[in-house]
Formats: structure tokens, C-alpha cells, sequence
């Protein structure tokens, strides 16, 4: 398990990273055309939004297994540690009923007995249904036209590809919170959040204050 944990996590580093360095590149490559030769890609605002939206949902489940994300534990941490494990526990519980009920909220509704009044039921059944109308494409993104003649398909990019992210980074984001309660639980890991950020900070760069002075 040592080396598919390794695996796994050079993996999610290295999405991650490809996704910043095509957004930039993207980017930049849009400024130059734009300013240099007068010209631009149509679809490029839209692809860098889609980036931006992977980035976004990809990482928020690494943010949770490296502890980057950021929160207030001032009050929490006035309690006894066994009560400030009990809150940590409470929060990644409810991190992963989060990530349940935007993954398929279908399931809450016949829990209680409640009717779907015209709900979607989550990321996933939003997306099966752009998946049965493949014909519903991108505004702007669009294939290039060697990849229509290769593989036969539509001109524009069908919407459920980019929107794919959205249950599968709620997926992540639900194992990795599963991941973070057992290890809170173990006493591996004492919160899900980044605290007392600044002053590991200072902690850190106390030697480098001393040195200047």
C-alpha cells in the first residue's frame, strides 16, 4: 500500500500541477497572440474557466489530505482534547455528508420520506443527462478539425466532459474526508484544517528575525 500511496499522490500533484501550467499557458499564449499578431482563440475564455473549475474541485479533496485548508479553531481549542477530537470528528462528518448530498442528494429525500420537486438529485444525475444529450455542446470549446475527421464526431465539445469534474472531485473530496475522520480517529491527525498557520510561520523563520537584528 506504501507504493500505490506514493503513486497516488505523485498523481494528484501532478494533475494539479498540468492544470495551473495549461491554464498559464493558455493564458499567456492567448495575451501574446492577442497583442502581437492580432488574433486569438475563440474558445480559450472558456476552456480556462473549465481549467480553473478542475482545479478547483480536483484539488479541494488534496487540500483536505495535506491539511491546507483553512479555518478557525480559536474556540475549539479552549475544550479539553478529547471534546476537540469530538468537534474535528463532527466536522469531517459532516464534510463527507456534504460531499454525499452534491454527489446524489436523491438519497436524503427518501431517507425522510420527502418528494423531489423538480431536484436534478446531484452532480451525478446532472451529468448522466448532459451524458444521453451528447448533442448539447460547449458554447465556445470546440474540437479541432483533425480530431472531427479522425474520430467522427460533432464540432463542439460535449458539455458533459468538462462537467465530469463535478462528481468525481465530490467522489475524492467524500474519501478523502473518510480518510481524514478514521485518521482523526486513530490520533494520526489531529483536525482537518490548517491551524495555527502563523505561527508555524514565525516558528520557522524565528532564526532568520534573529539573524537580521
Amino acid at each position: 500500500m506504501g507504493r500505490i500511496g506514493e503513486f497516488i499522490d505523485s498523481l494528484e500533484e501532478n494533475i494539479l500541477a498540468f492544470l495551473l501550467a495549461l491554464m498559464t499557458a493558455v493564458t499567456f499564449s492567448q495575451v501574446v497572440a492577442r497583442y502581437c499578431f492580432n488574433t486569438s482563440w475563440g474558445g480559450a475564455l472558456e476552456f480556462t474557466r473549465v481549467l480553473f473549475a478542475w482545479l478547483i474541485l480536483f484539488g479541494m479533496s488534496y487540500g483536505i489530505k495535506v491539511s491546507s485548508h483553512l479555518g478557525v479553531d480559536a474556540f475549539i481549542r479552549l475544550f479539553p482534547k478529547p471534546v476537540f477530537r469530538g468537534f474535528a470528528l463532527l466536522g469531517a462528518t459532516l464534510t463527507i455528508l456534504y460531499a454525499a448530498l452534491l454527489f446524489d442528494a436523491s438519497w436524503f429525500g427518501g431517507l425522510w420520506g420527502l418528494e423531489n420537486r423538480g431536484s436534478t438529485g446531484g452532480a451525478y444525475d446532472y451529468v448522466a443527462k448532459f451524458y444521453k444529450l451528447s448533442m448539447i455542446g460547449m458554447e465556445d470549446l470546440k474540437f479541432p478539425l483533425w480530431f472531427q475527421e479522425l474520430f467522427g464526431v460533432k464540432e463542439r465539445v460535449p458539455r458533459w466532459i468538462p462537467y465530469l469534474i463535478m462528481p468525481v472531485g465530490l467522489l475524492l473530496l467524500g474519501l478523502r474526508s473518510i480518510q481524514a475522520f478514521w485518521q482523526i480517529l486513530s490520533g494520526k491527525r489531529e483536525a482537518m484544517i490548517a491551524a495555527h498557520e502563523a505561527e508555524e510561520l514565525v516558528e520557522e523563520n524565528r532564526d532568520v528575525l534573529k539573524d537580521r537584528d
